[in-house]
């Protein structure tokens, strides 16, 4: 009798572990039960992949949902949403809403929340504050959590361990690895009185400077070769930080924002204004060719959106009135394969970035490639497709983003989380079906 399955997709090149091979996947229970499927193999639900290539489901490893927040804004519904219709199925949400996620109570209404409403599968941070350091060890053992965020420098929200004492403190406090925001504060507030209301965007990269960001990371990589406590540095910006890093790798891991790799200043300030106003900056050709050499030569772990919407009349704001931060969990996986189409990296090494290298740095369970065993989850992507992006298609209730009229080769066709397809053609599919992502504790 031959066997029979729930899903099956044939006729696709699948992004293995081990390289691309043309093979079909067999999915039962929501996992993947066989790679290489007899022909006369049978299943309730066929997709032809023919002329697509199968990625393991891909991640965006650094979210800002802000919810609970302004509904107006985005939601977790929303940005769930947003994410399956651009080819992920899990991102990892960061604690900077309003009320902040920085206690057991608000990290319980999170979860329960998720699992109600998420389109996706989802990862938690809870946020370090001066005053939670004594729960940090319990709760980033909490179920969907994906680790502690740390905000060394102000952003967006009321999050912020700025001193060496109390950084010492959080990372003394647990075992897993902390996420940063590693701008240094003291710098941040010493440069700002040399900026005014209406100065030009550009400003924002000059006041957020190279060493802004060097410093922090540098007195943080000091504490956690003191402390033996993992890190992972997130959107790194500069050349001097990936350069640095790579004495390091014993301890941190980091992440490349693709705004860092997309756009480049001062461009960007001077096409978008407020629009291509995120922390860290977006910075000049240099920094921006350096990125690429460190996601070409293994120092980058993973590539994030860091999607943090933000009221499109807020950012039509003067400098420095307009806040910071950017949308992009809908738009990161069509930019990164139009990155791939133009020869910047290999898809292999995309999937790395946006899937295995979340899965590594942050511990997930049963999630990162396309192995038996491991959760059924698949971006099928169609390398072919021409498409420009256009904000009619973002569904983030603020409406807008940054990539706006960029035309795109590869585009994602199918969204598939444990085996059931949620995202086909544009089309959203079914109900909200989205779990906690599971990590080793």
């Amino acid at each position: 009798m031959s066997a029979h399955y729930d899903l099956l997709i044939r006729n696709g090149t699948c992004v293995l572990p081990w390289g691309s091979e043309a093979t079909d996947v067999g999915v039962r229970n929501g996992r993947i039960a066989d790679l290489g499927v007899p022909a006369a193999a049978t299943a309730d639900e066929v997709i032809d992949a023919a002329g697509l290539h199968v990625l393991p489901g891909l991640i965006d490893p650094h979210v800002h949902l802000r919810d609970p927040g302004d509904k107006a804004v985005e939601t977790i519904p929303t940005g769930t949403k947003a994410a399956i219709l651009g080819g992920l199925t899990a991102v990892f949400d960061m604690p900077n809403t309003s009320p902040s996620i920085v206690d057991a109570e608000r990290l319980a209404w999170k979860q329960d929340y998720v699992e109600r409403e998420a389109w996706c599968d989802m990862g938690l941070y809870v946020g370090g504050t001066k005053t939670n350091i004594p729960a940090l060890a319990d709760l980033e053992l909490g179920r969907g959590v994906c680790g502690i965020k740390i905000f060394a420098g102000s952003s967006t929200g009321d999050l912020m361990v700025e001193d060496d004492e109390h950084l010492e403190k959080v990372m003394r406090a647990g075992r897993r690895r902390i996420a940063y925001h590693s701008e240094d504060e003291y710098r941040l507030q010493a440069r700002k009185p040399l900026f005014k209301s209406g100065d030009p965007y550009t400003c924002h990269m000059e006041w957020r400077d190279e060493e802004c960001a060097f410093l922090g990371t540098r007195r943080l990589m000091a504490l956690a070769r003191k402390t033996a406590r993992p890190a992972h540095i997130l959107h790194v910006s500069t050349a001097q930080e990936l350069d640095y890093l790579k004495d390091y790798r014993d301890i941190a891991t980091c992440e490349v924002l693709v705004n860092h790799l997309t756009q480049v200043a001062p461009d960007c300030y001077e096409t978008l204004k407020g629009f291509g106003v995120m922390n860290p900056p977006i910075r000049g050709q240099a920094h921006q060719d350096a990125a690429w050499k460190a996601i070409n030569d293994g120092t980058v772990d993973t590539v994030g959106s860091d999607h943090a919407p933000h009221p499109r009349a807020k950012k039509l704001l003067p400098w420095p009135d307009c806040p910071a931060g950017l949308t992009g969990v809908q738009t990161l996986v069509p930019v990164m394969l139009n990155h791939v189409n133009a020869g910047r990296l290999s898809l292999t090494r995309m999937v790395d970035l946006l899937c295995a290298g979340p899965a590594r740095v942050y511990g997930v369970v049963g999630k990162g490639r396309l192995a038996a065993g491991y959760d059924a989850d698949f971006t099928l992507v169609d390398m072919k497709h021409q498409r420009r992006i256009e904000e009619s298609w973002i569904v983030s209730p603020c409406g807008w983003t940054p990539f706006a009229g960029m035309d795109i080769t590869g585009w994602p066709v199918a969204t598939i989380i444990r085996g059931r397809t949620v995202m086909r053609e544009d089309a959203v599919l079914g109900a909200p079906m989205g779990k906690l992502v599971k990590f080793a504790g």
